[in-house]
């Protein structure tokens, strides 16, 4: 399970780690904290940050390493231009269903 501090650090990978929408980061990651599947806390994390932007900037590519990051500390092999696809595909579908997120982001695992 991925932290706050974890996630924003992951941010800071690609832009400065500046939260706008701290309120839904924080309700995804208490959410995740509640849950003992991975595949169901990658969605919530991936979904606040694409629906909700949570970061000033960045959140496309923080959302594909959330989701490389769930994948890997679950030993699983994923193709990274299917994450990216993922994350695109999310955002022109306008996809918010975590069903449908945990689906995408199973259809990355190799």
């Amino acid at each position: 399970m991925l932290s706050k501090k974890d996630v924003i650090e992951i941010n800071r990978e690609f832009h400065s780690g500046k939260i706008v929408n701290e309120g839904s980061l924080d309700y995804a990651i208490e959410t995740t904290k509640r849950s003992k599947n991975w595949l169901k806390s990658a969605a919530v994390i991936v979904r606040a940050i694409l629906a909700d932007h949570v970061f000033e900037d960045g959140n496309k590519r923080t959302a594909a390493a959330v989701m490389m990051a769930y994948l890997d500390i679950n030993n699983l092999g994923y193709n990274q231009d299917k994450v990216g696809e993922t994350v695109v595909r999310m955002l022109k579908d306008n996809v918010t269903n975590l069903k449908k997120i945990e689906r995408l982001i199973k259809n990355a695992i190799e």
